[in-house]
Order: structure tokens, then sequence, then C-alpha cells
């Protein structure tokens, strides 16, 4: 790909970090602050698990994961079209991996507090790498389904 989606990746392990530290530095693990009440709260939980917490307590797993992970995308990211949206893809997805990958190294485990309540069903906390990871993989599915996935001559 080309610096635009380096510099995304930055963007968002830094925008991921520092809303994860300040959201630590205003509330204390478990503690929450209601936003919109019975919809979204600021919920502080620690996750040494993957989503919904499955494997709790094998951040080796996940860590070992992600940097497979990261691995793959830089071997595939040369075969998609260079273009805004696969860019934007790439950029989110190295920028969430990156982030959550750092809490696990350094913290092990990761910090999640975007808490929502949707139908009465109280959502698994999450963050906003979280968030960059599958939206970075719903426009790679797009990508793949629009046939960008492979070059052309006329990619750049």
């Amino acid at each position: 790909m080309n610096k635009k989606t380096y510099i995304i990746a930055v963007l968002v392990l830094i925008i991921d970090q520092v809303s994860k530290s300040l959201v630590e530095i205003f509330l204390n693990l478990h503690e929450n602050f209601t936003v919109i009440k019975n919809f979204f709260y600021i919920t502080v939980a620690h996750n040494t698990g993957g989503a919904w917490s499955i494997f709790s307590n094998h951040s080796y797993l996940f860590i070992g994961a992600s940097v497979i992970a990261i691995l793959l995308l830089i071997k595939f990211m040369f075969g998609f079209k260079n273009n805004f949206r696969n860019n934007l893809a790439f950029g989110l997805l190295f920028g969430g991996i990156f982030s959550n990958l750092a809490d696990r190294v350094f913290l092990g485990y990761v910090r999640d507090f975007l808490d929502f309540k949707l139908f009465g069903y109280d959502y698994p906390i999450f963050n906003i790498a979280d968030v960059t990871i599958v939206v970075g993989v719903l426009l790679l599915v797009v990508a793949v389904i629009k046939g960008e996935d492979k070059r052309d001559k006329n990619s750049c």
C-alpha cells in the first residue's frame, strides 16, 4: 500500500491508546459512567481473552494470533488494488491489531470501555481498536466482492 495506510494505522493506535488511558484516569476498574441511560455506558474492563472473553487468561495465544495476523496482512495487502478504501481497511486493521497487541504485551490484558445494552442484551464491552478491526474486515470483504483483491495493469 502507501504511506496513507501507515498514517491511518498510527492514528488509530494513538486514538485507541489515548482513549483507553483517559478512561482509566477518570474511572476505576468495573466502574461505569452513563452516557445514554439503558443504552450506552463507559465501563472500565480488562479482558485477558478474546471477543466475549473466550480463552480468558491465555494472552500468549492472542499475542501469537496478532503477530500471525499482522504478517498475513503484510503479505496479502500488496495483492489488493491501491485505492482509498483498501488503504483505509488495512490502516484500520493494522492500527487496531497493534493497539490491542500493545495492551496484551505491556499490561497482560486489553483495556475495554465501550458498553452497550441493546434490546435488553448487555453486549460485551469493547474498545475503539475492536471497532476499527471489524470495520477494516468489512471493507476488505467489500474489496473482495468488487474484485479489488487482485492487482491489474491499471492499479498503482
